[in-house]
């Protein structure tokens, strides 16, 4: 790699950075925290880049948002409740950030429509209206994250 290609890359990347810092998302619920969380997967994808294990990317990510203050809850059991039963189906939420947003994370090659309908069933399921699908595979310049916003009237009601 050419040291021109070595310094577009990363200004590209510090670009991204001031951009994402300087958004306004005030219009949308959660998003100033999902600001904050995109930004931390942003720096463990700078520091490790890809190819790693999801596991490892999950306690980076951890990590870094336990350090920016954040309330995290990691491998959140889900139940299923049917019949107004709760029926333990092995759901797991990758993490919680304080309490409002779902981020699931993932280490392969292409976000795929399985991974958008597993997040909106995880936020159904937890009552939750924010979710983040990160991908730690694809470069920087790619999209990271996708946002999905669950409406009020698609939302499981919580139970006890």
């Amino acid at each position: 790699m050419t040291l021109r290609a070595i310094l577009s890359n990363h200004f590209g990347k510090m670009a991204m950075l001031e951009q994402l810092k300087a958004a306004d998302y005030s219009d949308r619920p959660c998003d100033a925290l999902t600001k904050r969380i995109i930004g931390a997967a942003i720096e463990v994808h700078r520091t490790l880049g890809p190819g790693l294990l999801e596991s490892a990317y999950e306690a980076c990510l951890l990590f870094e948002l336990h350090e920016a203050g954040l309330k995290i809850e990691r491998q959140k059991p889900v139940p299923l409740v049917y019949k107004n039963g709760k029926l333990d189906c092995r759901y797991r939420l990758d993490l919680v950030v304080e309490e409002k947003v779902i981020v699931e994370v993932k280490s392969i090659t292409s976000a795929i429509a399985i991974h958008e309908a597993q997040l909106l069933s995880y936020l159904k399921l937890a009552g939750c209206q924010v979710g983040l699908l990160i991908n730690f595979i694809p470069k920087l310049t790619q999209k990271l994250a996708r946002r999905r916003v669950q409406s009020a009237a698609n939302r499981f009601p919580r139970r006890g």
